[in-house]
């Protein structure tokens, strides 16, 4: 049984939207309709881009620049929703201004940003996590709890993929936006298999180009101590059913696909028992109001971080991402330029 409470219950904090894009989009639909959340304010390089999300949903403040979003006394967390290349920028302004920042995944381009960020957090005395909304949702609750109760035994196999189809002109198809399926899609496995077995000893990662030169595909093997092995795999090409199963030595928990939203998942046992978790499958509407309430219930309590996704899991799960990178020679842009 989950034990999350009610995303209504939570104290309540007003938010600045920081990048008014299709994310940004969902999240607010989903906070208005299913918290007490304020939505306070949004803000965008272009004013009238800005205006116009306001407008949509009732937002009292548009701002045309970051700066002036961040700087506004009348919000309490900015929700950093750019391009992924502008994610460490956009937190830096935020927490610089005294912000408590929520950055969508990943927290950064690469391991190094992502602990750039958090160091700057902890010298302001302000709350910062990666938006890794799945981890937020009732069914990874109880996966937890199923996790530390030592239901599985001894984990020995993680196996997580997630493809999708995408339009020729959508950004994950723009080297300059760090284009490719391994910051927006293989996040999530490689989330997952970071989650439950760390980080690697060993990898090894394959990799297929795309035409528009990202990466179009990739998959990796990886063995950690005690040998545990994982496998991911994430591409543009196609949708697949996005399916996630941790195998242990007493029983496997296999979870639905798409294994990052909403939805149900299943323990099965060696001698056929079978257990069932059911929760309404669903998508970002009914999923993303679990982080904001509980980014909300954090603060309240004075926390810093989420414990539903510490920010030095973050920085592991990059790791692995740098790693597979290395090995593929992917290069994002803009990473010339590392913070100090």
């Amino acid at each position: 049984m989950s034990s999350i409470p009610d995303s209504r219950d939570a104290p309540v904090l007003r938010w600045g939207i920081l990048g008014p894009g299709w994310i940004a989009q969902r999240f607010t639909e989903s906070v208005q309709a299913h918290t007490g959340q304020v939505i306070a304010a949004v803000g965008s390089r272009s004013f009238d881009r800005s205006k116009a999300f306001a407008e949509s949903f009732g937002i009292p403040a548009a701002f045309g620049s970051y700066e002036e979003l961040v700087a506004d006394p009348g919000i309490d967390i900015v929700y950093v929703c750019t391009p992924h290349t502008a994610h460490h920028a956009a937190a830096v302004l935020a927490i610089g201004a005294g912000k408590h920042v929520l950055i969508e995944k990943p927290l950064a381009l690469n391991a190094e940003q992502a602990r750039d960020i958090a160091r700057r957090a902890e010298t302001a005395g302000v709350f910062a996590a990666e938006a890794m909304w799945s981890f937020f949702l009732p069914k990874f609750d109880v996966i937890r709890q199923v996790l530390d109760a030592g239901t599985l035994g001894t984990i020995t196999t993680v196996l997580a993929e997630y493809g999708e189809h995408f339009e020729p002109a959508h950004r994950i198809f723009d080297p300059a936006l760090a284009g490719g399926p391994l910051l927006d899609l293989g996040t999530y496995p490689l989330a997952l298999v970071t989650e439950v077995l760390g980080r690697p000893q060993r990898l090894h990662a394959m990799g297929q180009p795309h035409p528009s030169g990202v990466n179009a595909q990739l998959s990796a093997v990886m063995q950690f101590e005690g040998g545990a092995q994982a496998v991911v795999n994430t591409h543009v090409h196609n949708f697949t059913p996005t399916c996630a199963v941790i195998a242990g030595s007493e029983a496997t928990l296999s979870v639905d696909g798409p294994f990052n939203m909403p939805g149900g998942f299943e323990l099965r046992f060696p001698h056929g028992e079978r257990l069932r978790y059911e929760e309404p499958p669903g998508g970002h509407f009914e999923g993303l109001h679990y982080e904001a309430a509980a980014v909300a219930r954090s603060i309240a309590a004075g926390e810093t971080e989420s414990p539903q996704r510490l920010l030095a899991s973050s920085i592991q799960t990059l790791e692995v991402a740098d790693d597979i990178r290395r090995q593929l020679s992917i290069e994002f842009p803009g990473e010339g330029n590392q913070p100090a």
